[in-house]
């Protein structure tokens, strides 16, 4: 923690939403979802280009810090998942159309600024999603849209 929640490879969030909705696997199996707070240094990734051999090797060599976080939890993670999807700040900016692959609002960590809540100034319409309360993680993305 000398390095503080915003440094890269200091943090990781784990969720596994099919301990509370069995339909989003396969009987006997389950959903796990870990990624690392919006600490990405996507300087790495502005000149790489998607679907080459240095793109799969940075991919690979960048997820290598989740795995060693899932194997302090469950040893075995490796042999015993099935189906794996590595997403990279690539990812998010082409798919998710994030400004520099980053996600969630744009609060600086470290600072005061309280996290953006569903409402706005229109009658009616309400913000959901990981860019307001109660946050990114799919856990919280879904309880933004109940709230």
């Amino acid at each position: 923690w000398d390095r503080g929640v915003e440094a890269e490879d200091n943090a990781a969030l784990v969720s596994i939403p099919s301990v509370h909705d069995d339909s989003l696997a396969p009987s006997g199996h389950g959903v796990l979802h870990i990624y690392t707070p919006a600490t990405e240094d996507f300087a790495r990734w502005e000149q790489v280009k998607r679907g080459t051999k240095e793109y799969d090797q940075l991919k690979e060599e960048r997820s290598q810090y989740l795995w060693q976080v899932l194997e302090k939890i469950i040893p075995d993670i490796r042999e015993r998942a099935r189906i794996v999807q590595v997403g990279t700040p690539l990812t998010h900016q082409r798919f998710l159309r994030r400004h520099r692959g980053s996600y969630g609002p744009a609060i600086v960590a470290g600072t005061d600024a309280p996290f953006p809540f569903p409402g706005t100034p229109v009658n009616g319409l309400l913000l959901c999603g990981d860019s307001c309360f109660p946050g990114i993680g799919v856990p919280a993305v879904a309880g933004s849209g109940i709230l």
